[in-house]
């Protein structure tokens, strides 16, 4: 799924040791845009993500998954984001896949007329 957001908030950055190995998580507050916006919050692990890219203000174009799990008979949802990128950014790429498409369309010298 992917979602385009204003950066609102950074949390601060967690670290820890598991049975894996160590690991790092940073969780970011996002706010939707439209009639009636809502703010999610994303949990960045690793070292996917261009942290140049996570200013306060920011467009984001996320990339992520949901998933939920129980816990002593409780039910917990985190939201992953798997791709971060500026969304002026994926605008002007995915303009530019439409325009090479239909170029392509144009000029193939197959056309039936």
């Amino acid at each position: 799924m992917q979602l385009t957001a204003k950066l609102t908030a950074l949390l601060p950055e967690q670290t820890g040791a598991g049975k894996n190995g160590p690991w790092k998580k940073q969780d970011i507050i996002v706010e939707t845009e439209g009639q009636y916006p809502k703010k999610v919050c994303i949990s960045l692990w690793g070292d996917k993500v261009d942290r140049t890219l996570l200013r306060v203000g920011n467009r984001l174009a996320i990339s992520y998954d949901i998933e939920s799990r129980e816990f002593n008979g409780k039910w917990y949802t985190d939201v992953k984001a798997w791709k971060v990128e500026s969304a002026n950014e994926a605008a002007s790429f995915q303009a530019q896949q439409a325009g090479s498409s239909f170029e392509s369309a144009v000029t193939d010298d197959d056309c039936p007329f």
